[in-house]
């Protein structure tokens, strides 16, 4: 597995629909199977912090983190400053009580994984979210640093892959069940379930269509507005020259449709602020049904990215200054 070079500042990642659906039924497989097998849905504190070596990376991480985001610490016994970092990761998984994983791999004994990752020094910290890879932090880090980059990750787990963590009971047996109760199904998951089928064989309309269909049932559905959002952009993208909408928008900066168009792509090559900023300049030198145009679109692309996002919030002010 080559990690990807991204932040949970950085790029929209445009799979995260898939990706999310694909996380979710991943964790109701493994609690489905749980239940089946009798247990009990919980863990131990205990099991929140796992060593990992080479032969368990893909059970122990990429699966597991369809389930919890899964925090990587690469240490080595000659490293003073992990001796440091270490026990303060150990203390903060189970002070967060399930909403991540603390899996440890020693360098030493691991160290195709440690180039995989491209490690130049330890210790080094990275997560793994519904199969991608993402750095936190290289070296020693103070702790405040080190919840408010947890604080991050649980919330991107939560808001665009639907982690919700691990159930612990205090009491529970170390090596116990590793996976919380079946929940039941609800009224719309077989239309997402299509949207998601649809997804990847690349039928973007039918995967429009399948999104539209749950919220025509339930206009409130958070899951079904995101993934309509993302599937409409893609679709929006696919098959357009870029170097000639490029061109377009920079010959000709009152078109109101090539701004949009340029704003799609941005927004896709994961340049969020620079599309949010595009239009929002449209919105400034636009008035009438042009500007609503403009408008309408903006508010597309923050459902695309997430309300919560800070780069959505400050755009919202923006836009709202522009406006009045």
């Amino acid at each position: 597995m080559q990690p990807r070079n991204m932040s949970m500042s950085g790029v929209v990642d445009l799979a995260a629909v898939k990706a999310a659906q694909e996380a979710k039924a991943k964790a109701e497989q493994a609690r489905a199977q749980a239940a089946r097998e009798g247990g009990t849905g919980a863990i131990s504190p205990a099991d929140l912090v796992v060593d990992v070596d080479e032969a368990g990376f893909e059970r122990d991480v990429l699966q597991r983190s369809a389930e919890v985001p899964v925090v990587i610490d690469f240490w080595a016994e000659w490293c003073e400053p992990c001796k440091q970092l270490s026990p303060v990761l150990e203390r903060l998984a189970v002070e967060y009580n399930g909403r991540f994983l603390l899996a440890k791999i020693d360098v030493d004994a691991n160290q195709m994984l440690m180039q995989q990752f491209g490690i130049q020094g330890i210790p080094a910290v990275f997560a793994v979210v519904a199969g991608q890879a993402l750095p936190l932090f290289q070296g020693a880090a103070g702790e405040a640093q080190i919840r408010q980059t947890l604080d991050q990750l649980v919330q991107v787990g939560e808001q665009r892959f639907g982690l919700t963590g691990l159930t612990v009971d205090p009491e529970a047996e170390p090596g116990g069940a590793q996976a919380a109760p079946e929940r039941p199904a609800g009224p719309h998951d077989g239309l997402l379930e299509a949207a998601v089928q649809a997804l990847d064989s690349g039928d973007l309309s039918g995967a429009v269509q399948a999104y539209k269909n749950v919220l025509n049932e339930d206009p409130a559905n958070e899951e079904a507005k995101l993934g309509l959002a993302q599937a409409e952009l893609l679709q929006r993208v696919q098959g357009v020259d870029p170097q000639q909408v490029r061109r377009d928008a920079a010959d000709k900066p009152a078109d109101v449709q090539a701004q949009i168009a340029a704003a799609d792509l941005d927004l896709v090559g994961g340049h969020v602020e620079d599309a949010f900023g595009r239009l929002i300049e449209t919105v400034q030198r636009t008035v009438g049904d042009d500007r609503d145009t403009v408008r309408v679109r903006l508010l597309e692309l923050f459902e695309v990215v997430g309300p919560d996002d800070p780069r959505v919030i400050a755009a919202r002010r923006a836009l709202a200054r522009a406006l009045f």
